[in-house]
């Protein structure tokens, strides 16, 4: 069996939750051959290993959302036109309720016409200005027209793509992972299996509202852009996996088959984090608080100085231990760095680096993650195995992992508002100064995490999902147009 993982902007380049989901499955497949189909921002941006890859991962295949493959400033040779049917396809795509994605694939991926070709051509002018005269005629069409080309600039550069052969493809995301998954499911008849971590589309809508480079006249062009890849492959995919029972409801309201979803939790290998290193002599009488993050702005690492730095004014004896890489945005990680400086706590507060986390987790009374996004976290499945509370923010399924998702659960942890400096300062003066309560919501956590997060059993099941999937494979290939 041949196994095609579509990513984006994440393994092996990166490391976090998605990036160790994904390196783990392969390593416990080891029977199965997979290749890597990674997206990533520019052909020259610098890029380096950050795991060593497993023997089983035979080759790894780029896509460039942006590339030198056309010219800002036009082709002086005559643009050709698409034919009749190639116009109506593009228009489907830009202005139509549903989008001929195999059309598209056709028209794109044959290399028939140069991505410049298209988007600088009469053809595309000729829509754009039909689009604009319906709904945006109050703005410069100029500005409007240049918009539209960044937002298909991207889309036609992965679907120009070589494409992996494979029996299964494996999306890791919605999105651009999702159009390559089913361009590759239409070319060469693989099954089609999605695993969200998150959910694609609404990360998207809200990185847009609050982004400053999007005039927010144009927001909405770009969420509808993300709604109708994700709809293709939910359309197309066999299998559509979710970490917990809300995200399900989510790609259900957004446009997925309820009858192809199936929540698949994250799991960890519980027993590593048995018998741990405890504290070192000199940490004895320190209330130490450990943060399993990479620093990063989608972490908000910020309000967790400002929320320690309040805490450490009514419990001196803390000290704040930050795990994770500091190079991903070097610049917001000196900021970081900064901020600490300014509030004066540089002795309470070590920056560590990527680490060993069993060789930390140990010593920790407690840990803390005050992300503006996420899934299901892994740096809560290991704090819980570990038998350590967690204080979270109030976002993917924190709060299922925190409160336990059955009537009469008890609580493993303290769950916050996102940036809320008040409540989650309050949080840690509650478990610094309680060590029974520690102690009770630690035990909780690891029984928790025991009971459904053991990833012998994750894997299991996504064994019986490639079984199901390659059994299939080539069965029910749709002939419908997709939307």
């Amino acid at each position: 069996m041949r196994v095609c993982i579509i990513t984006e902007g994440s393994y092996p380049y990166v490391v976090g939750g998605v990036s160790s989901w994904i390196h783990n499955l392969i390593k416990a497949f080891s029977d199965v051959e997979f290749v890597l189909w990674e997206i990533v921002s520019d052909r020259h941006q610098e890029r380096e290993f950050m795991y060593e890859l497993p023997e089983n991962l035979t080759e790894i295949y780029e896509v460039y959302l942006q590339d030198d493959d056309w010219d800002i400033n036009g082709s002086k040779e005559e643009h050709k036109r698409l034919k009749k049917n190639e116009y109506e396809v593009l228009k489907s795509l830009m202005i139509g309720v549903e989008t001929d994605w195999h059309g598209l694939f056709e028209m794109l991926h044959s290399s028939k016409y140069g991505i410049e070709e298209l988007l600088m051509g009469e053809d595309f002018l000729h829509i754009t200005r039909e689009f604009y005269d319906r709904e945006y005629s109050q703005i410069p069409f100029c500005d409007f027209l240049w918009t539209l080309r960044s937002i298909y600039m991207p889309l036609f550069q992965v679907i120009r793509s070589e494409i992996p052969k494979a029996e299964i493809y494996h999306c890791v995301a919605t999105g651009y992972s999702g159009v390559l998954g089913s361009m590759a499911k239409y070319y060469h008849k693989g099954g089609l299996l999605l695993s969200e971590h998150g959910i694609y589309t609404r990360e998207r809508e809200e990185e847009l509202i609050k982004a400053n480079w999007v005039d927010n006249v144009y927001k909405k062009i770009w969420v509808d852009q993300f709604h109708k890849m994700s709809r293709l492959v939910y359309d197309e995919a066999e299998s559509v996996v979710s970490l917990f029972p809300h995200a399900r409801s989510l790609q259900v309201q957004i446009g997925c088959p309820k009858e192809k979803t199936l929540v698949i939790p994250n799991g960890i290998y519980v027993d590593r984090f048995q018998n741990l290193p405890d504290k070192r002599s000199e940490e004895l009488g320190i209330v130490n608080i450990g943060a399993i993050v990479r620093v990063t702005p989608i972490k908000d690492i910020k309000t967790m100085i400002q929320a320690f730095y309040f805490a450490s004014k009514k419990v001196p004896n803390l000290h704040l231990w930050v795990m994770g890489n500091t190079e991903e945005e070097p610049e917001y990680a000196k900021e970081c760095f900064e901020l600490v400086s300014v509030l004066g706590i540089e002795n309470l507060v070590t920056f560590t680096g990527i680490v060993n986390v069993t060789e930390y987790l140990g010593r920790m009374d407690m840990t803390i993650l005050t992300s503006i996004s996420e899934g299901q976290p892994l740096t809560i499945l290991e704090s819980f195995a570990a038998s350590k509370p967690v204080i979270a923010t109030d976002v993917g399924d924190c709060r299922g992992l925190i409160y336990g998702n059955k009537i009469g659960d008890k609580e493993a942890g303290i769950l916050t508002h996102v940036m809320n400096v008040e409540e989650i300062s309050d949080a840690i003066v509650k478990l610094a100064t309680n060590e029974e309560l520690c102690k009770f919501m630690g035990q909780v956590g690891r029984k928790r995490v025991a009971k459904y997060h053991r990833i012998e059993e994750i894997n299991d099941r996504y064994r019986d999902l490639y079984k199901e999937i390659y059994k299939n494979n080539g069965v029910n290939q749709s002939k419908r147009k997709l939307r």
